[in-house]
């Protein structure tokens, strides 16, 4: 979705000209910064308009069912001073579903329902997105690892699979090698992360003077007039559905529900400023974490369910993916950035098939 939609504008500084989430390194289709900005700035959900979706549940168009939606969440959980949002339904071995950038637990509406016929499943907004509190501190990958990891442990208490989405999917990689006691898989739909550059030597130089008390400074006030009129940009409802409609292959889904979960929590009076920071201090750090690093570390059964047709992660990352970590079960679908929302009869088929290969694990596990 529009959930890991996440770049910067060429008309600010230089050290903002790259997309360094590791969500897009590597894709065939690079957009002009500014598109990508303006379209990051939508997907991370920090618009302040407001659709007229009013009703707690909705009928669905495609006949899936659907979570209810539901303006107040569900659930919600203390993590370290915040308070954290979480869904949760069904009974049996349990499942933890990680929304990707801008989105929250709602983009699962059409997998929740249907995997609960046979496990627990969790769906949590991660820290600064969603229903969650948008707390101002600085954001990091490790953040939301800690908080899922606690989250296994404190609210799931037992052994779990991982699903994610893009940002989603490279939390519960992380996650998954903080916690390997209490992960029995971990599935990836259109993962973030990339394959780090082991000739390339990362250079340092002492900050002098003048760049400390002069550059510094003029660049942080720029980049914030920049982001703010981007973010002003971004505001309009047309927008919102234009960008939904550039990582859905089929639109069919791209439905009222869909913007309001993106724009409600936007209207926190912290999201302007969460957004500043992801853009200019989470994005620009990440090149430290790679698929490399976490891949050697990782130990359980993954799976990839990967939308070939994503005009950003094509299926080469999928493809290098799992040439790097055997343990891997590749499904290539016919679907954009999103497959769980575009195609969940196929999905929540793929990995409901998937979860049943680890049953004999999971019962070694938690006997």
């Amino acid at each position: 979705m529009a959930s890991s939609i996440c770049a910067l504008s060429p008309s600010v500084p230089s050290h903002l000209t790259k997309t360094t989430l590791p969500l897009f390194q590597g894709s065939k289709c690079e957009m002009s910064r500014r598109t990508f900005a303006v379209k990051g700035i939508v997907a991370s959900g920090v618009s302040v308009s407001s659709s007229t979706l009013t009703a707690e549940a909705l009928p669905s168009s495609n006949g899936f069912e659907r979570l209810p939606y539901k303006a107040e969440g569900y659930n919600y959980w203390t993590w370290r001073g915040h308070k954290i949002h979480y869904v949760v339904q069904g009974e049996g071995s349990p499942i933890v579903l990680i929304h990707g950038f801008g989105a929250s637990a709602f983009h699962w509406r059409y997998n929740i329902p249907e995997l609960a016929k046979k496990h627990r499943v969790y769906a949590i907004d991660l820290l600064g997105f969603g229903w969650s509190d948008k707390a101002l501190i600085d954001y990091d990958a490790m953040v939301w690892r800690d908080q899922v990891v606690d989250f296994v442990t404190e609210i799931v208490k037992e052994p779990a699979v991982l699903v994610g989405n893009s940002l989603g999917g490279f939390t519960a990689l992380v996650a998954a090698i903080g916690l390997p006691e209490l992960v029995n898989g971990v599935a990836l739909l259109n993962s973030a992360g990339q394959f780090g550059d082991e000739k390339r030597e990362s250079k340092t130089s002492e900050e002098t003077a003048l760049q400390k008390f002069v550059l510094k400074p003029l660049k942080e006030v720029f980049q914030r007039v920049v982001l703010g009129f981007l973010f002003w940009q971004a505001k309009q409802p047309a927008r919102i559905v234009s960008v939904l409609k550039s990582v859905y292959i089929n639109s069919s889904n791209v439905d009222d529900y869909l913007v309001e979960s993106i724009t409600r929590p936007a209207q926190d009076p912290n999201a302007g400023e969460v957004y500043y920071r992801l853009m200019t201090r989470f994005m620009m750090n990440q090149s430290k974490y790679t698929l490399n690093a976490v891949l050697s570390e990782l130990s359980c059964p993954l799976l990839l369910l990967w939308g070939d047709l994503d005009p950003w992660v094509g299926p080469g990352k999928a493809n290098r993916i799992k040439e790097f970590y055997p343990k891997t079960t590749l499904v290539n679908l016919q679907a954009g950035h999103c497959p769980h929302d575009e195609i969940p009869e196929l999905v929540n088929k793929a990995l409901l098939d998937w979860l049943t290969t680890l049953t004999p694990e999971v019962t070694l596990q938690t006997v």
